[in-house]
């Protein structure tokens, strides 16, 4: 099992839910700030969605051993 794959799993989940659950401190971060510029509020929470989504599919491949580092 891969720890490395664990914390993208995680990472994946927390973005999911920040962008589902329209978190305004996640959505009003200084880092995020670029992308509701250019993508708008809802463009931001749909791109942080399918970031999350990707995130958990790569983070168990990692997981389960299909990809290594």
């Amino acid at each position: 099992m891969n720890p490395v794959g664990l914390f993208l799993v995680a990472a994946g989940i927390f973005s999911i839910c920040g962008a589902a659950f329209d978190w305004d401190w996640f959505i009003n971060s200084r880092k995020a700030a670029f992308f509701v510029a250019i993508l708008g509020r809802n463009g931001a929470r749909v791109f942080y969605g399918i970031l999350g989504a990707a995130l958990v599919v790569l983070g168990a491949l990692m997981t389960l051993g299909v990809l290594t580092r």
